[in-house]
């Protein structure tokens, strides 16, 4: 498994950012049962930063505190076997991993909504992970009951992980 980390902004979180989103990007990979060793990006920065790519790439002109962006197309999404047929559209060709997409955390808000939520900037760091992974795997919580199974997902991965809040 490839994660690759670009730390754009520097602010002291206390939690072992390349550890944490290791285990984090690991734990839900294992989660989906995919078969496959796996490429991801994490880029940390901070609210202006991610202000602006909500702007450009979702037309929401205010802060977020991850954004996530899938490189597997709908209905293409934990099929496996289809996933082969379209090799040449998601597996990198000098390693052979499946590139699952980028994850973009706000650093600033990991330590806000940690202080807001009362638990450590470790647990939020790592939830925004796990959140932002499962959309890669084409989960989502636009409907009531697709929310209510992301976040029971969400809370197991991360007991799993020994972090809770």
């Amino acid at each position: 498994m490839s994660l690759h980390i670009e730390k754009e902004y520097d602010l002291p979180i206390d939690a072992d950012l390349e550890q944490t989103a290791q285990a984090a990007v690991e734990a839900v990979i294992a989660d989906q049962a995919c078969p496959y060793e796996c490429e991801v990006s994490l880029f940390l920065v901070d609210n202006e930063t991610i202000r602006r790519m909500n702007r450009e790439y979702r037309q929401i002109d205010r802060e977020t505190d991850v954004l996530s962006f899938p490189m597997l197309e709908a209905g293409d999404f934990l099929d496996y076997d289809r996933l082969e047929e379209k090799q040449e559209d998601y597996f990198d060709p000098e390693t052979g991993e499946l590139v699952l997409g980028d994850i973009v955390v706000s650093l600033d808000k990991v330590a806000e909504q940690a202080h807001r939520y009362g638990h450590s900037q470790r647990r939020e760091y790592a939830f925004l992970i796990v959140h932002s992974m499962l959309h890669l795997f084409g989960w989502d919580h636009l409907e009531e009951q697709d929310a209510a199974a992301m976040e029971e997902r969400q809370r197991r991965i991360l007991a799993d992980m020994g972090i809770e809040r």
